[in-house]
Protein backbone atom coordinates (compact mmCIF):
# COMPACT_ATOMS: atom_id res chain seq x y z
CA UNK A 1 0.00 0.00 0.00
CA UNK A 2 1.15 3.56 -0.71
CA UNK A 3 1.34 6.05 1.48
CA UNK A 4 -0.29 9.45 0.31
CA UNK A 5 1.99 12.08 -0.07
CA UNK A 6 1.61 16.21 -0.03
CA UNK A 7 3.83 17.44 -2.90
CA UNK A 8 4.58 21.05 -3.83
CA UNK A 9 5.89 21.16 -7.49
CA UNK A 10 7.18 24.25 -8.39
CA UNK A 11 7.70 25.01 -12.21
CA UNK A 12 5.44 23.80 -14.85
CA UNK A 13 7.24 22.96 -17.90
CA UNK A 14 7.88 19.64 -19.05
CA UNK A 15 9.10 17.81 -16.17
CA UNK A 16 7.16 19.75 -13.77
CA UNK A 17 3.63 18.86 -15.51
CA UNK A 18 5.39 15.57 -15.75
CA UNK A 19 5.78 14.65 -12.11
CA UNK A 20 2.56 16.64 -10.83
CA UNK A 21 0.80 14.58 -13.17
CA UNK A 22 2.04 11.24 -12.56
CA UNK A 23 2.11 12.19 -8.28
CA UNK A 24 -1.66 13.33 -8.90
CA UNK A 25 -2.19 10.02 -10.73
CA UNK A 26 -0.86 7.78 -7.94
CA UNK A 27 -3.22 9.71 -5.74
CA UNK A 28 -0.79 11.98 -3.90
CA UNK A 29 -1.95 15.65 -3.03
CA UNK A 30 -0.24 17.61 -5.37
CA UNK A 31 0.25 21.40 -5.75
CA UNK A 32 1.73 22.88 -8.58
CA UNK A 33 2.87 26.40 -8.83
CA UNK A 34 4.04 28.36 -11.88
CA UNK A 35 3.88 32.21 -12.87
CA UNK A 36 3.14 31.13 -16.29
CA UNK A 37 -1.09 30.61 -16.76
CA UNK A 38 -0.61 29.13 -20.01
CA UNK A 39 1.80 26.32 -18.48
CA UNK A 40 -0.38 25.88 -16.10
CA UNK A 41 -3.82 25.37 -18.26
CA UNK A 42 -1.81 22.56 -20.21
CA UNK A 43 -1.91 20.45 -17.40
CA UNK A 44 -4.18 17.14 -18.19
CA UNK A 45 -7.42 17.08 -17.58
CA UNK A 46 -7.10 13.85 -14.99
CA UNK A 47 -4.83 16.40 -13.03
CA UNK A 48 -6.50 16.39 -9.46
CA UNK A 49 -3.61 18.86 -8.15
CA UNK A 50 -4.37 22.30 -6.92
CA UNK A 51 -2.37 24.74 -9.31
CA UNK A 52 -1.02 28.35 -8.34
CA UNK A 53 0.10 30.77 -10.79
CA UNK A 54 2.40 32.74 -8.51
CA UNK A 55 6.13 33.79 -7.86
CA UNK A 56 8.14 30.37 -5.97
CA UNK A 57 10.95 32.35 -5.37
CA UNK A 58 8.21 34.38 -2.67
CA UNK A 59 7.69 32.96 1.12
CA UNK A 60 4.28 33.85 0.95
CA UNK A 61 3.29 31.77 -2.07
CA UNK A 62 4.78 28.80 -0.41
CA UNK A 63 2.94 29.68 2.74
CA UNK A 64 -0.52 29.59 0.52
CA UNK A 65 0.77 26.13 -0.61
CA UNK A 66 0.87 24.99 2.72
CA UNK A 67 4.57 24.55 2.74
CA UNK A 68 4.43 23.93 6.42
CA UNK A 69 2.56 20.99 5.65
CA UNK A 70 4.44 19.21 2.92
CA UNK A 71 6.52 15.71 2.87
CA UNK A 72 8.33 17.20 -0.52
CA UNK A 73 9.01 19.66 -2.16
CA UNK A 74 10.36 19.36 -6.10
CA UNK A 75 12.16 22.88 -7.58
CA UNK A 76 11.55 21.72 -11.24
CA UNK A 77 11.76 25.37 -12.61
CA UNK A 78 14.56 25.74 -16.04
CA UNK A 79 16.18 28.35 -13.67
CA UNK A 80 18.94 26.77 -11.59
CA UNK A 81 18.98 30.22 -9.26
CA UNK A 82 15.16 30.21 -9.09
CA UNK A 83 15.36 26.43 -7.95
CA UNK A 84 18.12 26.79 -5.19
CA UNK A 85 15.89 30.01 -3.91
CA UNK A 86 12.72 27.48 -3.66
CA UNK A 87 14.78 24.47 -1.85
CA UNK A 88 15.77 26.82 0.61
CA UNK A 89 12.87 28.43 1.59
CA UNK A 90 11.37 25.33 1.88
CA UNK A 91 14.20 23.54 3.98
CA UNK A 92 14.84 26.74 6.31
CA UNK A 93 11.64 29.07 6.65
CA UNK A 94 9.04 26.15 6.04
CA UNK A 95 11.51 22.96 7.21
CA UNK A 96 10.17 20.54 4.71
CA UNK A 97 11.74 17.36 5.29
CA UNK A 98 12.40 16.50 2.05
CA UNK A 99 13.56 19.39 -0.90
CA UNK A 100 14.70 18.01 -4.02
CA UNK A 101 16.29 20.57 -6.76
CA UNK A 102 16.94 20.18 -10.72
CA UNK A 103 20.13 22.14 -11.58
CA UNK A 104 21.63 21.93 -14.91
CA UNK A 105 25.25 23.59 -13.66
CA UNK A 106 27.13 19.99 -12.18
CA UNK A 107 29.55 22.52 -10.72
CA UNK A 108 26.61 24.10 -8.16
CA UNK A 109 25.40 20.21 -7.59
CA UNK A 110 28.18 20.74 -4.37
CA UNK A 111 26.50 24.03 -3.08
CA UNK A 112 23.10 22.73 -3.30
CA UNK A 113 24.08 19.45 -1.46
CA UNK A 114 26.02 21.20 1.74
CA UNK A 115 22.60 22.87 1.98
CA UNK A 116 20.69 19.76 2.54
CA UNK A 117 18.94 19.65 -0.78
CA UNK A 118 18.75 16.89 -2.74
CA UNK A 119 19.34 17.23 -6.20
CA UNK A 120 19.22 16.17 -10.13
CA UNK A 121 21.48 17.12 -12.46
CA UNK A 122 20.36 16.25 -15.67
CA UNK A 123 23.51 17.57 -17.79
CA UNK A 124 25.47 14.87 -15.28
CA UNK A 125 22.88 11.87 -15.72
CA UNK A 126 22.74 12.82 -19.70
CA UNK A 127 26.72 12.64 -19.79
CA UNK A 128 27.04 9.60 -17.08
CA UNK A 129 24.68 7.64 -19.62
CA UNK A 130 25.97 8.46 -22.79
CA UNK A 131 29.32 7.56 -21.32
CA UNK A 132 28.39 4.14 -20.46
CA UNK A 133 26.71 3.12 -23.67
CA UNK A 134 30.08 4.45 -25.42
CA UNK A 135 32.23 2.20 -22.67
CA UNK A 136 29.67 -0.54 -22.99
CA UNK A 137 30.14 -1.12 -26.49
CA UNK A 138 32.21 -3.54 -28.03
CA UNK A 139 32.79 -3.97 -31.32
CA UNK A 140 34.58 -1.34 -33.61
CA UNK A 141 33.39 0.02 -36.69
CA UNK A 142 33.11 -2.19 -40.11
Amino acid sequence: MTTTRYVIVVGCGRLGALLATRLSQAGHSVVIIDYNEAKLAKLPADFSGYRMQQDATEAETLRQAKAHRADFVIAATNNDNVNLMVAQIAKVIFNVPHVMARVFNPAREAIYRELGIDVICPTKLSADLFLEVVHATTSARP
